[in-house]
């Protein structure tokens, strides 16, 4: 045996490895009351989604005409989603310099005051004034991913978002059977509700209640156990103090005020425990990271509106003839499944093979998806609801799940792109609202579905349109570094 030689050529051919650093694990101590955030904040939409057609339908708004429903409906979808679009980027913001509390905070407060005055609501006026409100003060999204990035690290965050379906998945659970199941209960339930005049007055009243009872209590935990996470947040009182000292010596001397706050904006990139101005932070990498995660997102709420349409739309026209029931057993189990898996198997495969490997493998489960629409019809006008068609609907959905792990994926990705670590309110502020504007637009695309299935119509343009959705989805994805560090 020949002895080993150790000389001057020996460290170039045999390299040590490079140990893998150890896990730091999750703060459980906090962290469980981020998962409660996640789930208060979705189950407002839960709880008013079975009810809200048939709320419009009482308050008299659409005069007896059924087909003005859907745009009520969609009209106040849209009251809560715009303002909350326009407002999520200052709150994000904000919360750079006040910290990350208040503002979780102030959004809860709104949560549970604007769901009673929802409930309280007898004209579409008071329906429509609760959401915009609601969804102005309501910037609690971006600010709990902030919160959540500042208290892991790249070793656990990971993990983090493989617990963040659990509450989602909760929430869906929850609130489609509290909407579902409270809605006019002095109707539903006579011998419990039926002596109340309250419930009379107000059949949607005791829905409403269940959200805000939940963001008030989600209050009351984060006031007591909640810690900052921003360790170099400034009092508000002192930050609007210092805008109107500011303003006032514009005033009196723009010039030498302009190159104070120039130099006040160089200084803070220079220090990496400051928060950047909104035009310091736009830089490529955010930008590039802020348009993949709209475009993601953009795609699979485009495919999250499609599927219950397609369900419901007649074999004859395209769809497959579900109910309702059906329908609801299909997306509950689909939920369902989704969280277990995230749960179970997202942190082992980004160990495994990291988040840009994960995110390309469920951009392209998005193309199959989209072709399995017009197979499980050609299958439904062939051989009815046989076995092959529930087989094709099971492998969609299996895409479907495979897919949605580009949303944990992508927010890797995001906190990696902060020009520092205080900047990852504005950051994620940046990406919030350009998914906010995704999150508008999407659920219009099911109208290409509509359109393509009328007669003369070519009944393929609806897929062709989210083909190629899918394709500019996969394109976007190109520009994104193999590391969410580099």
């Amino acid at each position: 045996m020949i002895p080993r030689q150790d000389n001057e050529e020996t460290p170039l051919l045999q390299q040590p490895e490079q140990p893998m650093a150890p896990k730091t694990p999750l703060p459980w101590d906090q962290f469980w009351i981020i998962l409660v955030l996640h789930f208060s904040h979705p189950l407002v939409f839960k709880t008013l989604a079975p009810f809200t057609p048939q709320l419009i339908r009482d308050i008299g708004v659409t005069n007896g005409v059924e087909q003005q429903v859907g745009y009520y409906v969609s009209f106040l979808h849209l009251s809560y989603h715009v303002p909350q679009t326009l407002a999520v980027l200052y709150w994000s913001r904000l919360s750079d310099h006040i910290g990350r509390k208040p503002v979780i905070l102030t959004a809860s407060f709104a949560i549970a005051t604007t769901m009673l005055s929802f409930g309280l609501s007898r004209t579409f006026l008071g329906l429509l004034v609760s959401r915009v409100i609601c969804g102005a003060f309501n910037g609690e999204n971006g600010v709990i991913k902030s919160m959540m990035m500042d208290m892991t690290d790249a070793t656990n965050l990971p993990k983090a978002y493989g617990y963040i379906p659990l509450p989602l998945m909760l929430a869906g659970i929850v609130g489609s059977l509290t909407g579902g199941s409270l809605s006019r209960p002095a109707d539903r339930f006579p011998e419990i509700f039926g002596q109340s005049e309250l419930l009379k007055t107000y059949p949607y009243l005791l829905p409403c209640a269940v959200p805000a009872l939940c963001a008030s209590f989600v209050c009351v935990v984060m006031y007591f156990c909640l810690k900052e996470s921003v360790s170099t947040r400034a009092p508000l009182w002192e930050m609007i103090k210092q805008w109107f000292l500011q303003h006032s010596y514009a005033k009196r001397s723009a010039l030498s005020s302009n190159a104070l706050i120039s130099s006040g904006e160089e200084n803070s990139e220079e220090d990496p425990s400051k928060s950047l101005s909104l035009s310091a932070a736009l830089t490529p990498k955010v930008l590039t990271i802020a348009a993949n995660s709209g475009a993601v997102t953009f795609f699979i709420i485009a495919i999250d509106k499609l599927q219950p349409l397609f369900y419901a739309t007649p074999i004859e026209f395209g769809g497959v003839s579900l109910d309702p029931p059906r329908i609801g057993v299909i997306l509950a189990t689909a939920g369902f499944a989704d969280g277990i898996f995230q749960l179970l198997l997202y942190a082992r495969l980004h160990d495994r093979f990291g988040a840009r490997a994960i995110y390309m493998v469920g951009l392209g489960s998005g193309i199959p998806v989209i072709f399995l629409f017009p197979v499980i019809n050609v299958l439904a006008r062939a051989y009815g609801m046989n076995f092959a068609v529930w087989l094709a609907i099971g492998v969609q959905r299996a895409l479907i799940i495979i897919l949605d792990m580009c949303i944990p994926s992508i927010g890797l990705f995001i906190r990696a792109a902060a020009p520092n670590r205080a900047s990852i309110g504005v950051t994620n502020g940046i990406v919030q609202f350009v998914n906010g504007v995704a999150r508008i637009i999407a659920p219009a695309c099911a109208m290409v579905f509509s359109y393509s299935m009328q007669e003369g119509r070519d009944a393929w343009l609806a897929y062709y349109f989210f083909m190629a959705l899918a394709f500019l989805t996969i394109g976007t994805s190109m520009v994104l570094p193999r590391d969410p560090s580099l």
